[in-house]
């Protein structure tokens, strides 16, 4: 399946990305105005126009999938040519199920619906490992292919059933001059740039690489995919969870309460991502043994690889936070502030390498390093430029809740370092295989280093523990 076209479409259509910007904003203020019956018209426009257009691609996708192929692997022989072209044919429809669960997904978060969204890709991944377990021996990678489909399929219906329940869509309603659905093309349109200039920097990233020693985009590549977890799994279901009471605030004039929730979402991202950053440097090596020291994998690949992710972890909590700063701003139809953020940072970042790279013995860490950067600069940039636009944000709590996160983060890396050669020695004992010490190993670590934390917050008297027992209870 053509990656770009994807990434494309999932960056369009999922709500992490430029669904975000439009949709959610423009049908919470409906639902906040009490005119429900207007958003459906607006969502059913926009939901049958998007069917058409997906369909369209789709169908597209598969009858020139030959032509399609050489895109994305030029130089290969032409059986294994083949074999792509029945693949990207069989998986196209997955495209199709997968941008319209990000639609469903969207329409559940503005009724403040949050699991099935979240549930719902969860399923996604499960068809794609049934499909390997199961399928996999008697079809080869046919089998993961369907099981790739049948995970789309899955979390669409998942997401379908959920709306269902709630929806007032109508199937046949299409109306490009509703001024609701217009004004959403309007905002989605400079989201989408401003998402494509990550694409862009990414791009230019791995091509830079590319000069490096070689494995140094393979090293890269696998510590960002560990960074990029907490903020999938925690930042992004903060925000999420934030982002349509934002929107419903700023539609009745709230502004008091807007602030005071943007703060509050910080605040418990801060108070997730910073701790996450310590554990990453403090087991950097362990972690990465664990999950990728195995067959041509050697100890001194692990080693390098460890070396990225100590950079990648300076940057986790600023870009944890700039996980819900563009939203506060999308919740006040602002579609552009972000884009302009977001390319500056780029240029700043692609400015970064090309230094790091020449003056500095970094290597590849300095790649790392450069996207941290750009993080904190995205963050900073951002925060200024909201509290600007709002007419202030009382930064003081989140000042404490960060000084206070570094500092139990601080007791929480020492106290897994002591634990660690006591832990080791009492497991070398045990004469477990290499895969279930390191897995025990480094379980081991985060259980010792969550509990240390959560005693240190509560020590400190963090008010944030509770807030997000809160977040759960309300959400779960």
């Amino acid at each position: 399946m053509p990656r770009l076209l994807f990434r494309t479409l999932c960056t369009i259509f999922w709500w992490g990305g430029a669904l975000s910007a439009a949709f959610i904003p423009l049908f919470s203020e409906y639902l906040a105005k009490g005119e429900e019956t207007e958003g459906w018209k607006m969502a059913s426009t926009f939901l049958n126009v998007t069917i058409i257009l997906l369909a369209c691609f789709s169908l597209l996708g598969m009858v020139f999938a030959r032509q399609l192929a050489p895109l994305q692997a030029y130089q290969m022989k032409e059986g294994k040519l083949e074999l792509l072209v029945e693949l990207t044919r069989m998986m196209f429809p997955a495209v199709f199920f997968t941008a319209l669960a990000g639609l469903m997904g969207g329409v559940l978060n503005s009724y403040q619906r949050f699991f099935i969204p979240a549930f719902g890709p969860i399923l996604y991944n499960v068809g794609i490992i049934l499909g390997a377990w199961f399928l996999g021996p008697r079809f080869g990678i046919k089998g993961m292919a369907f099981g790739v489909v049948a995970g789309a399929i899955t979390n669409f219906l998942t997401q379908a059933f959920a709306v269902k329940k709630i929806s007032g869509y109508n199937p046949f309603y299409i109306n490009l001059q509703h001024p609701g659905y217009k004004k959403m093309i309007r905002l989605m349109v400079p989201a989408i740039l401003g998402l494509s200039a990550t694409q862009l920097n990414i791009w230019v990233t791995t091509n830079m690489a590319s000069a490096l020693p070689e494995g140094s985009i393979t090293y890269l590549r696998l510590a960002q995919r560990l960074v990029l977890l907490p903020l999938g799994i925690f930042a992004s279901a903060v925000s999420t969870a934030f982002f349509p009471t934002l929107s419903q605030l700023t539609a009745v004039g709230k502004w008091t309460e807007f602030k005071e929730n943007l703060i509050l979402g910080i605040r418990v991202i801060l108070f997730i991502t910073i701790p996450s950053a310590f554990g990453f440097i403090s087991m950097r090596t362990e972690i990465i043994r664990l999950l990728y020291e195995r067959g041509e994998f050697t100890p001194l690949q692990s080693e390098l690889t460890a070396y990225a992710l100590f950079f990648y972890s300076l940057g986790l909590f600023a870009h944890g936070v700039i996980q819900i700063l563009p939203r506060g701003f999308y919740a006040l139809k602002d579609t552009v502030t972000p884009v302009k953020v977001s390319l500056v940072t780029v240029l700043l970042s692609i400015g970064l390498n090309f230094l790091f790279l020449k003056y500095t013995p970094l290597q590849h860490g300095g790649l790392a390093l450069s996207f941290s950067l750009m993080g904190v600069a995205n963050m900073l940039l951002s925060f200024f430029l909201l509290r600007r636009k709002v007419g202030g944000l009382r930064s003081g709590k989140l000042i404490k809740t960060g000084l206070q996160s570094i500092l139990a983060g601080l007791g929480m890396s020492v106290v897994i370092r002591l634990f660690l050669p006591f832990w080791n020695r009492f497991l070398a004992g045990m004469g477990l295989t290499v895969n279930l010490f390191r897995l025990l190993q480094v379980m081991g670590g985060i259980g010792i280093g969550v509990i240390f934390y959560l005693a240190l917050a509560a020590v400190l008297r963090m008010e944030e523990v509770k807030l997000i027992e809160k977040i759960i209870r309300k959400n779960g």
